[in-house]
């Protein structure tokens, strides 16, 4: 029996074997859970269901979240593919490249609004259009990253949006928490891996470099311990926490100076 045996998950954000969506989709999958997958541009599908199928999924559908009519039919569509559903996974951000470089003050409105819509407004609506679906004691689960916090360079409004959708984590906290269903929300904020959406930005290899150093650790974080640690949080084992942004960093998050000196020294 693993952590997640009988439960079934629909998870939003694989765009390939690197992303942290991957991660957590195979700690699922190895814990026992079933598996759906939703895909957000055409041109990903060719990398996602081959992963899907890797796993024993048979659910694969798309799903521009910035569209609330795309939204209701993935969600029609796993009502009927399923009926109900335990586990809701959400790693979806984005943001025009040109809204993370150079100074946050430059954002224009418009690329403003979209980081805002599909970094934090889509969770909100996914989580409302999913919440019939959802057996009683389930749990969703969003990514969010250090820049929420704390201004990272080239980071920009994304970081601005990521502080959002942590606020959305703790409402949606208590409002899913005060219905019926009792359903848990919460997020994971992880060390920076490099996927393809770090990839887009500026300085980032540089920063995966660094972190490493700076982390308690001395390392850097892969999918897989973000994938465990989402078992975690998404099983019954944490059935007690919700609205919660738990660190996946490598202790980064509470490093002061960091220091290369062995233990003692």
């Amino acid at each position: 029996m693993g952590l997640l045996t009988g439960k079934t998950a629909l998870i939003f954000g694989v765009a390939n074997e690197n992303s942290i969506a991957w991660g957590i989709s195979k700690a699922f999958a190895r814990e026992g859970a079933t598996l759906g997958f939703s895909y957000a541009i055409d041109k990903l599908e060719r990398r996602v269901r081959p992963l899907a199928e890797s796993v024993g999924s048979t659910f694969v559908e798309r799903c521009d979240l910035g569209k609330d009519d795309e939204i209701a039919t993935v969600i029609d569509k796993a009502r009927d593919h399923y009926g109900e559903i335990d586990l809701l996974v959400h790693s979806v951000a984005f943001a025009n490249r040109e809204d993370l470089d150079g100074p946050y003050f430059n954002v224009s409105r418009a690329g403003f609004m979209t980081a805002m819509d599909i970094s934090v407004y889509s969770f909100t609506a996914l989580a409302r259009a999913a919440l019939p679906i959802m057996r009683p004691n389930g749990a969703m689960l969003t990514m969010t990253y250090l820049g929420s916090v704390r201004a990272v360079t080239h980071y920009n409004v994304m970081g601005v949006a990521k502080a959002a959708l942590e606020a959305s984590v703790r409402y949606l906290a208590m409002d899913m928490g005060a219905d019926e269903k009792h359903i848990r929300v919460n997020a994971i904020s992880a060390g920076p891996i490099r996927t393809l959406a770090v990839a887009g930005i500026a300085g980032s290899r540089q920063l995966i470099s660094e972190f490493a150093k700076a982390s308690l650790l001395h390392r850097n974080i892969t999918i897989d311990d973000v994938g465990n640690a989402a078992a975690y949080l998404c099983s019954d084992l944490a059935a007690g926490v919700t609205g919660e942004i738990h660190y996946v960093d490598a202790g980064y998050n509470v490093a002061g100076f960091p220091s290369n000196e062995p233990a003692g020294g």
